[in-house]
């Protein structure tokens, strides 16, 4: 078996795997790269990519619906399911040489497409040969976490692995889920033609504020999709050509299609991880919050493998932490709260704390503001002026930002840097903006946190009454 000896061997050439590949390469450092599925990983074939393309699709399906609200007629609106998909193949397609490894061995990435595993705590085996590194990181991302519900195994069910592949419209889909990614497909296959019933055992989008998913959760009831909340699953069967789901309380949802979106679970199983010494539990390899190994200090975990926030721009986050500390030797640790965002529509986006945990933090010295998008003139101009935009203030600065409305993914990189660089809200209040854009929002929520001091301050009005009186 061929042996080669690197500085950095790199498992998994999903977003993490391949900018650390990327960078590394670029700065000097000998690179393996070992990727046994696709290039690009999960994000670029079945994850990110192909999601908001077909919601892309979904929302060119309602625009048209909808245009009658703004004069312009079209007719009966008709979907091609088939071309929507390969509106989604073209997206990956176009994208996909960035990521492909040709690019990556024109870096000089010696590219391996096989699966790895550990032989020893200093060596994997992969394709054949035997990589030898002075450091290891994991970067295999995740899968499906299939729940463990009676007579799924005996029921066809897609994931997102398999969705994109489907070229004919589900009848009716039947999503096991309320999250982001189930929430997403619910809309995107509504709007495409299909009939969806989304199944959640809890609640749906629990993680997020619970004013704003309000918000969400109402607007995909209103274009007709049914969300069951609290509904847990108790059996699946498939019963003359249709999928069966019994609920808890008796209830039976008989669908063409089922998705299952109910989580994810780290991809550690093909790594031997044992042979390689490296400790792991349910989610994902242990690590310090400089994300090495704890059990294995050549080794290093990125990305879903890592166990924290399963979102591909903290893999590419995470990639920068072990650059600093592996090529340059400096001191990094992985960010404790990122960004996300879920893509319905109306769209909808966290930074830092939400209400709850800023005040469960902080107790009254937290301040909540809020500017509502329905007196916003970009929002009224457009037709779509619900929503709004919540801060978290201490101290007069941001701690927190919540925006659920039009374009709140664009909106909430202002105050993810804003909270990021500890930003005065002074200094936001004091920025000019274009008009009209709904990006304004942001210095209306900072003159809410003044317009108590400025308006409603009876010894200012005393002063401002003295300057005019004798201020020539």
């Amino acid at each position: 078996m061929d042996m080669i000896k690197t500085d950095i061997c790199i498992i998994g050439a999903g977003s993490g795997g391949l900018s650390l590949a990327a960078g590394a390469a670029q700065m000097g450092a000998r690179v393996v790269l070992i990727e046994g599925g696709e290039m690009g990983g999960d994000c670029l074939n079945t994850g990110c990519v192909p999601s908001k393309a077909l919601l892309a699709a979904g929302k060119a399906a309602q625009a048209a619906r909808k245009a009658g609200d703004f004069g312009v007629r079209t007719g009966e609106v008709t979907v091609d399911f088939a071309a929507a998909k390969d509106h989604v193949a073209a997206t990956i397609a176009a994208i996909a040489p960035h990521d492909s490894q040709e690019r990556f061995e024109g870096l000089g990435v010696n590219v391996i497409r096989a699966y790895a595993r550990f032989t020893s705590p200093t060596e994997v085996e992969a394709g054949g040969k035997t990589i030898r590194a002075r450091r290891f990181i994991i970067a295999t991302g995740s899968h499906t976490a299939v729940p463990p519900i009676p007579g799924i195994e005996a029921v066809p069910y897609l994931t997102n692995e398999t969705l994109f592949s489907v070229r004919q419209a589900p009848q009716h889909l039947i999503i096991l889920g309320g999250g982001p990614i189930g929430l997403e497909m619910a809309q995107a296959h509504r709007r495409l033609g299909c009939e969806v019933t989304v199944i959640e055992a809890f609640k749906a989008m629990g993680r997020d504020d619970p004013e704003a998913t309000a918000l969400v959760i109402a607007a995909l009831r209103d274009e007709g999709i049914s969300i069951l909340e609290g509904a847990p699953v108790v059996r699946l069967s498939q019963k003359d050509g249709a999928i069966e789901a019994v609920l808890g309380d008796g209830e039976v949802v008989r669908g063409s299609h089922l998705l299952v979106a109910a989580g994810r679970a780290p991809m550690l199983e093909r790594l031997h991880l044992t042979k390689g010494g490296v400790s792991f539990n349910g989610k994902g390899v242990v690590v310090g919050p400089n994300l090495r190994s704890t059990s294995n200090r050549r080794v290093y975990a990125i990305g879903d493998a890592a166990g924290g926030a399963q979102f591909t721009h903290v893999a590419g986050a995470h990639a920068g932490v072990i650059i600093r500390q592996v090529l340059l030797g400096l001191p990094a640790k992985a960010a404790v709260q990122v960004p996300w965002v879920t893509y319905t529509e109306p769209e909808l986006s966290q930074a830092g704390l939400t209400e709850a945990q800023a005040r469960q933090t902080y107790g009254a010295r937290a301040v909540v503001l809020r500017a509502d998008l329905g007196v916003n003139d970009r929002a009224l101009a457009e037709g779509n002026a619900s929503g709004f935009v919540k801060v978290m203030a201490v101290a007069g600065r941001p701690v927190g930002a919540t925006i659920v409305g039009p374009q709140a993914g664009e909106l909430i990189a202002f105050w993810a840097l804003a909270i990021a660089q500890r930003t005065k809200m002074s200094a936001i209040a004091g920025v000019i903006l274009p008009y009209p854009t709904l990006s304004e929002s942001a210095k209306r929520v900072a003159g809410a946190f003044f317009s108590d001091q400025l308006f409603d301050n009876p010894r200012l009005k005393q002063f401002v009454r003295l300057v005019q009186r004798f201020v020539p």
